[in-house]
C-alpha cells in the first residue's frame, strides 16, 4: 500500500541489498509486490550498472571486452529506467482515487526517478565508505571521501523529505505526477541513425545481388 512506502524504508532496502553478497547478481523481484517489486528492480540494475561501469573504463583489457561492457551499460540502463517508469504506474494506480485539489501542483520530477536517484546516492555513500577504509591510501585521499561522505548522505535526506513531501501532497490531492517514457533512441534499430542506416544498406545489398 501507498503508506507503506516512504524514503526511510527505502533508503532502508536500498542499503540492506549493498551488505548482501549475493548482490545484484541475484534477482529477488519475484518475492517482492506492488512497487517494491519495482524499487527491488531499480536498485538490481543500477548496481549491475555501477559495477559494468567500472569494468568498462579499464585500460588493460582488450577492447571487444570493454565493447562487451558498453552493450551490457545499455542493457542495464534500459531496464533500470523501465523499473522507473513501472515504479511510477504502480504508485499512480494507487493514486487513481484521489480528488485533485484546484490549483494542485504537478511536479515535474516524479516519485519513480526520486526514488532512482535515491539508489544511486545508496550506491555512492556505500562505495565512498570503502574509500575511507582503504589501508593502502594515504590520510588525505580518506579525509577528502570522508567529506565526500558527508556530503552525501546530505543530498541523500534532502531528496528523502522531497520524496516524503510529494507522496503526502499527492495523497491527499494537493500535488501530482505524471509516467514520463523515457523513449531511449540509441536502444531503438527503428530510431538510431548508425543501426537503421546500416541495416537499408545491408537490404539494398542485398537487393542488388
Amino acid at each position: 500500500m501507498l503508506v507503506d512506502l516512504d524514503a526511510l524504508s527505502i533508503a532502508q532496502f536500498h542499503d540492506a541489498k549493498l551488505i548482501d553478497p549475493t548482490w545484484p547478481n541475484a534477482a529477488t523481484s519475484h518475492a517482492l509486490e506492488d512497487a517494491w517489486r519495482w524499487i527491488d528492480a531499480n536498485h538490481r540494475f543500477n548496481g549491475l550498472l555501477w559495477h559494468e561501469e567500472d569494468r568498462a573504463r579499464r585500460t588493460d583489457v582488450d577492447p571487444a571486452e570493454v565493447a562487451a561492457s558498453k552493450r551490457l551499460i545499455d542493457r542495464h540502463n534500459q531496464l533500470r529506467n523501465d523499473a522507473v517508469e513501472a515504479i511510477d504506474e504502480v504508485i499512480l494506480q494507487m493514486l487513481r482515487n484521489v480528488m485533485r485539489s484546484p490549483g494542485a501542483r504537478l511536479s515535474s520530477e516524479t516519485a519513480g526517478a526520486m526514488i532512482d536517484r535515491l539508489s544511486i546516492l545508496a550506491l555512492k555513500i556505500f562505495h565512498m565508505r570503502e574509500q575511507t577504509r582503504r589501508t593502502d591510501a594515504g590520510a588525505d585521499h580518506v579525509s577528502a571521501c570522508m567529506t565526500k561522505m558527508r556530503r552525501l548522505a546530505m543530498q541523500r535526506a534532502d531528496l528523502a523529505s522531497c520524496l516524503d513531501q510529494l507522496l503526502a501532497d499527492a495523497r491527499v490531492g494537493l500535488a501530482y505526477f505524471k509516467v514520463y517514457r523515457q523513449f531511449k533512441m540509441y536502444n531503438d534499430p527503428a530510431l538510431n541513425p548508425y543501426l537503421y542506416a546500416r541495416h537499408s544498406t545491408a537490404t539494398q545489398d542485398k537487393a542488388a545481388s
